[in-house]
């Protein structure tokens, strides 16, 4: 396998997205000529022309509305929208549209549409365009939130959503895009369950996006203290496999919730909720969440830096995680 990074991977699989499926295009702002905000789309209107990879006008609206179009009439849109602070313009289509169309026809429609967005801070993009909102729409009923951490899922994770007969919105930490890994040339399909990116005894971290290589970066060096840390990507925020993550709970007995999203509100309330529900016999403390004040993110570098989780923090929520509080000394 050759090492590529994840928006080589990206592409990859939206040119064999294109080749095996006539059904499949996409649009969105400047896309085609200028290759995309995202630059994933860099070579495609060479490759498939204007009527496959569309320039749209400024509008989200218009974009995901015509996408769920689309979608009804039978074709396989990916719909991409430059920054994930954008679904506030578009909000109304992906909420009682989107995510409620084939519901509210009885399944005689499907909405196989993907939107492919970017989110996440750590580049100066400032607070419009560096937010992490996938626990708004985890919160959706009917649509599909999908999350990779590197190259190789982001690849396959891509090509099961876009065959996907539901709507996808599948985010790309922006952060990760020159991140390389091994991935195949030939066509794979990731599915939507987690996965175990390193286990350990001690403590699990349940983790997705670019927080997957901080909390690695903190399993490792908490080895050297002799922690073991098993760490799970969740990979799909809906579905979601809970099943994995209460199995691994069950057998270390300690949880750390990891995202770079606000901590407030966000999607790891629901990933310690379900911990504590379903696993709260086997837990020895209570689970720790790590994530970002809840404050717009900075422009200033330092600033930013400061907002971003990180394996210090980590490790900090880690070692608090582990310390028996009074009355639990016995059961660590």
């Amino acid at each position: 396998m050759k090492k590529i990074s994840m928006r080589q991977a990206v592409n990859e699989a939206l040119h064999i997205a294109f080749n095996s499926d006539d059904r499949v295009f996409t649009m969105g702002e400047d896309i085609a000529v200028y290759g995309g905000q995202l630059r994933c789309s860099y070579d495609l209107v060479e490759n498939f022309g204007p009527e496959k990879v569309i320039d749209t006008p400024i509008s989200e609206t218009a974009i995901v509305g015509a996408g769920i179009g689309a979608a009804m009439l039978g074709l396989r849109p990916i719909v991409e929208l430059s920054y994930i602070d954008f679904i506030g313009v578009c909000f109304d289509q992906i909420l009682n549209q989107m995510a409620k169309l084939r519901y509210m026809y009885g399944g005689n429609v499907s909405l196989p549409m993907v939107i492919r967005t970017q989110a996440g801070a750590g580049l100066g993009n400032g607070a419009q365009h560096s937010q992490s909102l996938e626990g708004i729409l985890a919160h959706i009923p009917g649509i599909r939130v999908l999350i990779p951490s590197n190259a190789y899922d982001a690849k396959g994770l891509l090509l099961r959503a876009i065959r996907d007969n539901n709507p996808v919105i599948f985010i790309e930490h922006k952060a990760l895009y020159k991140k390389k890994c091994e991935v195949p040339e030939e066509i794979y399909e990731c599915d939507y369950c987690c996965k175990i990116r390193r286990e350990g005894k001690d403590l699990t971290i349940v983790t997705y996006s670019a927080m997957v290589d901080q909390s690695l970066l903190a399993a490792e060096e908490l080895a050297g203290e002799g922690i073991d840390v098993e760490v799970i990507d969740i990979r799909s925020i809906e579905p979601l496999d809970s099943e994995t993550i209460i199995q691994s709970v069950k057998k270390t007995g300690h949880a750390v919730v990891v995202h770079e999203a606000c901590v407030k509100g966000g999607f790891g309330a629901e990933l310690a909720a379900q911990i504590q529900e379903f696993a709260f016999t086997e837990l020895k403390t209570p689970v720790m969440r790590v994530g970002a004040p809840n404050v717009p993110v900075p422009f200033a570098p330092n600033l930013e830096k400061a907002y971003v989780p990180d394996r210090e923090n980590i490790k900090e929520a880690v070692y608090q995680c582990l310390k028996p509080s009074k009355g639990q000394e016995n059961r660590l």
